[in-house]
């Protein structure tokens, strides 16, 4: 088109007050099109990629121990794993009484598998601080020449996201922790295990459901057919299943009339399936990654 020195914004959209995508127009009058989550981790947009789960791109993304993504998502299966490990173990009928030191052994399994939470959502929050300006002219992000560790970037809805979710991680280490401390009251129970828990499941849902929000590029959205979506639903059904996990794991000074721990433990357990399954989706999701 005459007149036209670059490509020129033509559409954008995104949940309110976020933009998520945004659609140029070249020269040539072919369009550019630009996705937050993709640029951030470098992903090709799905109007580029046909985002296929098929058996061969599922097998070849097994093994990219180039790729951060996908140390994203194995470490992230490691901790859900671990999770449903310990989730499992607790509702075995007998087992704490069968296995000496068997609730110990749980509460051991469910710290171990809150440090791989902790180490996969900081490699997000380091590739969100350090994912660079969009550069129309480039077609391509521009990256500072010094890495961030952390940034500060509340107004991107990825930055702030992924921040959320560190910060959840940080208190499910806290709430995991505590329990490995013998002889603590019901008290000390709600201010050490299930408040922190508590909050860390709120952060992680507010960080679901922004990143839901984010592929969606509106409050809502149903696309079955990207896979990038499903990643993102599966991820923000664990963050709701936690939740529901923290309302059923406050101990009152008198015990409910209902085994409200054992309500916990399974949506626990729920909601370590939910994060399971999308990090393993993440795998086939990076084979998409775009040429730099």
């Amino acid at each position: 088109m005459p007149g036209m020195s670059g490509p020129v914004p033509i559409e954008q959209s995104g949940a309110w007050p976020f933009v998520t995508r945004r659609v140029f127009l070249r020269r040539d009058g072919s369009r550019l099109f630009w996705h937050s989550r993709h640029h951030r981790k470098g992903l090709l947009v799905p109007e580029l990629a046909a985002l296929r789960t098929d058996e061969a791109v599922f097998v070849r993304s097994l093994w990219m121990p180039k790729k951060l993504n996908w140390w994203i998502g194995v470490v992230f299966a490691a901790g859900s794993f671990l999770f449903g490990l310990g989730s499992v173990l607790w509702l075995i009928p007998g087992f704490a009484a069968a296995v000496g030191e068997g609730e110990q052994l749980v509460n051991a399994v469910f710290f171990c598998g809150s440090i791989p939470f902790t180490t996969a959502a900081y490699l997000q929050l380091y590739q969100a601080a350090n994912a660079g300006e969009f550069s129309v002219e480039d077609e391509r992000p521009r990256r500072g020449p010094h890495r961030i560790l952390f940034g500060w970037d509340p107004s991107n809805i990825g930055w702030l996201s992924c921040a959320l979710q560190f910060v959840g991680t940080l208190l499910f280490n806290l709430s995991t922790f505590a329990p490995l401390v013998p002889g603590m009251s019901w008290l000390q129970q709600d201010l050490w295990v299930w408040a922190p828990d508590f909050a860390g499941s709120v952060l992680f849902l507010a960080s679901g459901y922004l990143a839901f929000a984010e592929v969606c590029h509106a409050f809502w959205r149903w696309e079955p057919k990207n896979l990038s979506w499903w990643v993102m639903f599966t991820n923000l059904t664990g963050c709701l299943a936690f939740m529901a996990s923290a309302f059923f794991a406050f101990v009152p000074r008198h015990p409910f009339a209902f085994d409200a721990a054992a309500a916990s433990v399974v949506f626990t357990l729920i909601g370590a399936v939910g994060f399971f399954v999308g990090s393993v989706l993440l795998l086939p999701e990076t084979y998409f990654e775009a040429e730099n």
